[in-house]
């Protein structure tokens, strides 16, 4: 594997967009001899993978067509990024100027949103990333020794993208090539993509409305589920959980700040009506496993509600849910809560999720022969 990675980055100093001689043995060493000692670890990176080890994918490119500046070997769980374009992934990078390895764990382009994959602005992958930073020092307590900077020396638009969907990176220099154990480090790399994937199993990287939208989906067209997500979607048992442990934290904190709290869930298109210093409110009450709160689905009454009685309705957030499983019996833990008091849902977007299509009745009767 050494003298593959280095003759790649003394190549990238003869780096041409045309399929020069230089590139020509440039994408040899990439998509043949370094994907091939990526392989031969492939065992190991499925033990480092865990239960998403189990269908390991190795790809490479040089670029499709024109030569690309940033050359790339990645490996992953096929069902979890079928494509670059999506999901997380460990991928190893070479410095435009041949000055460096980059062994790094980062996304796709694109996400799960409103039924499929759509690709990602700027902002969104920068959050995707941040996302996948703040997993992996949950896990580990820090970014060490993946905290150097996603820096490549990339010039053209896609290989800048390719940065910018870096999470975390190591950067060999070159004349350390030699010195590295490879093995141990991509084994590193794919021991922090693993609790990203365990994040993205119970839908933390999503927002609620889309968790939903995509348990939806698959339940509507249970052969067709979106790629990269196949594994996704909460059971009966497992959403009532979630659903308990929100009101029981939404319960807590309104308690908590002194109102009066009266359940009326089973009856009501609302969970709670709370009240303090004699103003009664009615308070909607939002649980998910996502760090997102920035999506919710809500059913036509409910937004009925929101708008016929603005000012006197609430809306609770419980974001963050840690849900777990043992013998078939789910629990929660944790939650964030947000306290949205006179909430305007006409300040929010409004985003049709699936219609119900019904038959009209006739409105005329047969007639006889």
């Amino acid at each position: 594997m050494h003298e593959a990675l280095e003759r790649i980055c003394q190549l990238q100093l003869e780096y041409s967009a045309e399929n020069t001689p230089a590139m020509q043995e440039r994408g040899r060493l990439v998509r043949s001899d370094l994907k091939a000692e990526v392989e031969k670890l492939g065992p190991r990176l499925a033990g480092a993978l865990g239960r998403f080890g189990d269908d390991l994918l190795v790809d490479a490119s040089d670029g499709i067509g024109r030569k690309t500046e940033l050359p790339w070997v990645r490996f992953c769980s096929r069902r979890m990024s079928p494509s670059p374009t999506e999901g997380f992934y460990c991928v190893v990078h070479f410095s435009t100027d041949g000055t460096a390895v980059h062994v790094t764990v980062g996304c796709g382009s694109s996400r799960f949103h409103k039924g499929s994959s759509v690709p990602l602005p700027d902002h969104e992958l920068d959050a995707q990333t941040a996302w996948a930073r703040q997993v992996v020092i949950e896990e580990f307590g820090t970014l060490v020794p993946f905290d150097d900077p996603a820096d490549f020396g990339a010039r053209r638009p896609l290989p800048i993208s390719f940065q910018r969907a870096t999470a975390i990176s190591r950067r060999v220099a070159y004349s350390d090539i030699r010195a590295t154990n490879f093995g141990e480090l991509l084994d590193q790399a794919a021991q922090r993509l693993r609790p990203i994937y365990v994040a993205q199993a119970i839908g933390r990287d999503l927002t609620d409305a889309d968790q939903r939208e995509l348990e939806i989906a698959a339940a509507l067209n249970p052969l067709d589920r979106p790629s990269g997500r196949q594994g996704y979607g909460l059971s009966a048992p497992a959403r009532k959980a979630v659903e308990k442990r929100a009101m029981d934290v939404a319960s807590q904190f309104l308690r908590a700040s002194s109102y009066v709290v009266r359940d009326t869930s089973a009856s009501s298109p609302f969970d709670f009506e709370a009240t303090l210093n004699g103003t009664r409110i009615k308070v909607e009450v939002k649980g998910t496993t996502s760090d997102r709160a920035d999506g919710i689905l809500m059913t036509a009454n409910e937004v009925a509600l929101h708008r016929s009685e603005k000012g006197n309705t609430a809306l609770i957030i419980v974001s963050s849910i840690r849900l777990s499983e043992q013998n078939g019996a789910y629990s929660c833990s944790g939650g964030n809560v947000e306290w949205l008091l006179g909430w305007d849902i006409d300040e929010w977007l409004h985003e049709p999720t699936a219609f119900r299509v019904t038959r009209p009745a006739l409105t005329k009767s047969l007639t006889k022969s």
